[in-house]
């Protein structure tokens, strides 16, 4: 499952998504971290210390080579310098799986040890100040939207994506590549006003999104979110001395985290393993192709010299594969 956390700067979506991390791998899950924050915490937050997390590589500066992997031998896709974010994979192209060894992951990701567990963690890697003027967000976290697109996964496998704070995550098509959308919301106005410009975002194009409430300290907290959010509100979750000591850089192991934060993180995987048997290929697969498209006409064609609309391979749909994993995943066009 392709899950991810959102939310405005400041509600805990970073903590949030690095607690539920942190629960996959207890489990023994297979679990891709990634960190498309536009201010780089998970990896921190996962245990890495600032040096450790600093070091981690950054998928933008890899992007030549990620668009080279996947191009494959996709007739329809002439170099990977015509590749974009929004570039949709068809017959030829290579795939990613989670449980699999690449040169994607090779190059961009790194292994966390937990003290439960093991996780692949990516990141984007930072805005720096030498970006300004010359780059934006988006075009850092177009490695994320383009391996999303490159990406079959199964139940019981999962890639957690801390995004950016806001509404940011709508700006481009990343938004529809999830199965499950966890907002992060405070009982304030500030935190349910986020809540509302995603729902109406995501209304149009069917992305599942439900909210988690954070630091919730008492009824009237529960009951303001259940007024303003209503059957979307899925877990709450309050103040918790173990967040606190892992703020400090001192987490006790992770079992000693609170059980009702540990009841909270197991009903948010429930409602990620139910979202399995809603997917539906062919709709997942347009929406790639009707972003590309936008994309193409707005600006990549004007930016690659080529027309992008006729990399869209018209009988290929993104599903799971029938066979049991390779090392190099090649796609096959369906109907």
């Amino acid at each position: 499952m392709k899950i991810a956390f959102v939310g405005k700067g400041g509600s805990g979506k970073t903590t949030l998504s690095s607690l539920f991390v942190r629960h996959l791998a207890a489990a023994e899950s297979p679990v891709v971290a990634v960190d498309a924050d536009i201010n780089q915490h998970l990896g921190v937050a996962l245990g890495l210390t600032e040096a450790e997390a600093a070091a981690l590589p950054a998928m933008g500066a890899h992007l030549p080579l990620i668009k080279e992997y996947l191009r494959g031998s996709n007739p329809r896709i002439d170099s990977a310098e015509a590749m974009i974010k929004t570039t949709p994979p068809g017959a030829g192209s290579r795939l990613l799986r989670v449980r699999e060894d690449n040169p994607v992951y090779e190059a961009c990701a790194r292994r966390v040890r937990l003290d439960a567990g093991e996780v692949r963690l990516m990141a984007t890697g930072p805005f720096t100040e030498s970006d300004l003027g010359v780059a934006c967000y988006h075009s850092k976290v177009g490695a994320v939207e383009l391996c999303l697109n490159h990406l079959v996964d199964g139940a019981g496998e999962y890639v957690v994506v801390d995004m950016t704070a806001g509404s940011d995550s709508f700006a481009s098509g990343m938004f529809t590549r999830f199965d499950m959308t966890f907002l992060v919301a405070e009982p304030t106005r500030k935190g349910v006003s986020v809540y509302r410009q995603y729902k109406e975002y995501a209304r149009d194009f069917g992305v599942a999104l439900r909210v988690v409430g954070n630091k919730v300290q008492g009824p009237d907290d529960l009951d303001f979110l259940r007024q303003e959010v209503g059957d979307d509100l899925l877990a709450t979750v309050g103040h918790s001395d173990w967040v606190r000591a892992m703020e400090k850089g001192r987490p006790p192991r992770f079992e000693r985290l609170e059980p009702e934060n540990h009841r909270a993180l197991r009903t948010l995987r429930e409602a990620a393993d139910a979202s399995y048997t809603r997917r539906d290929p062919h709709r997942y697969t347009s929406q790639m192709v009707h972003f590309h498209l936008r994309n193409a006409e707005s600006w990549g064609n004007a930016k690659t010299g080529a027309d992008l609309a006729a990399q869209v391979d018209p009988d290929f749909v993104l599903g799971e594969p029938v066979t049991e994993p390779t090392a190099e995943p090649v796609a096959t066009a369906s109907r």
